[in-house]
């Protein structure tokens, strides 16, 4: 096994790169059946939107730990820093973690991060120990500024919540992965991934995983997209070590001019 075949998030060994949101599913049992296909080792369930009254009539919370994936609370449908800490320490004692994804939505049309109760929340939180991977917008300064204040992880959007555009600024997300590697923080694209070929180039950039919800749960067909989404980030992934060939204006022949059997006539 490669060096790069594995990572390591909030304490937690994984070797898949690929987190799965629980929002959105019809079922627990169609859940259980994206999670085997995709092999994700990590979960995501909005603490303040889930309720044990789940469709299909099995506990989510149940599923997730016989599967042994990991569970990470969020804080989504959160807009202020009290909410979102009150909200992770809940989490914490419920659920017997030191994990929270930590989400705080400026409003409900844009879904767009509060980065200023995003930053509040997230120092009040790892100053108790908390493990905060932070949700935030694909602003470097911001992705700084979470790293000083404690978080574990930086979590940029590719695009809004539930849109599927994919990444619409990878200059952004490249400049980000930069700044977290001088750190040692790890860089999660979250949001905004469509299908496959948004995740493999969310790995192209050089993150080190992506978490999807909407892109599996919503697909016409869940388990088929989950499959390809686990292949996608593999590849992507390898991609980034591989090392892509520089683009150029003018074209390039792939076979060598010199040794050729005959030279070309000009007439």
């Amino acid at each position: 096994m490669a060096h790069h075949d594995t990572f390591h998030l909030a304490g937690r060994t994984l070797t898949s790169r690929l987190l799965l949101g629980t929002g959105g599913m019809s079922s627990v049992d169609s859940m259980e059946q994206a999670l085997r296909a995709c092999e994700a080792q990590v979960a995501t369930v909005a603490m303040r939107r889930y309720t044990t009254g789940a469709p299909g009539g099995k506990d989510l919370y149940a599923m997730l730990r016989d599967l042994g994936v990991h569970i990470l609370p969020n804080t989504a449908g959160c807009h202020t820093a009290r909410d979102a800490v009150l909200t992770a320490q809940m989490a914490a004692e419920a659920l017997q973690t030191d994990w929270v994804k930590l989400e705080i939505i400026a409003d409900d049309d844009t879904l767009l991060p509060d980065t200023t109760e995003l930053l509040k929340a997230c120092d009040e939180l790892s100053a108790t120990g908390m493990n905060v991977l932070a949700y935030t917008n694909d602003d470097p300064i911001v992705a700084r500024r979470l790293i000083s204040a404690g978080a574990v992880a930086v979590m940029p959007g590719a695009s809004p919540i539930g849109t599927g555009l994919g990444i619409l600024n990878p200059h952004n997300i490249e400049l980000i992965v930069a700044e977290s590697a001088r750190h040692h923080i790890p860089v999660i694209v979250d949001a905004g991934i469509g299908t496959a070929s948004d995740a493999a180039h969310a790995m192209e950039l050089g993150v080190d995983g992506v978490l999807l919800a909407s892109a599996v749960t919503r697909a016409e067909d869940p388990v088929a997209m989950a499959h390809a989404m686990k292949h996608a980030i593999i590849a992507g992934h390898y991609a980034h070590h591989a090392g892509r060939i520089p683009t150029r204006t003018h074209a390039q022949a792939s076979s060598p001019m010199e040794g050729r059997a005959w030279k070309d006539q000009v007439l």
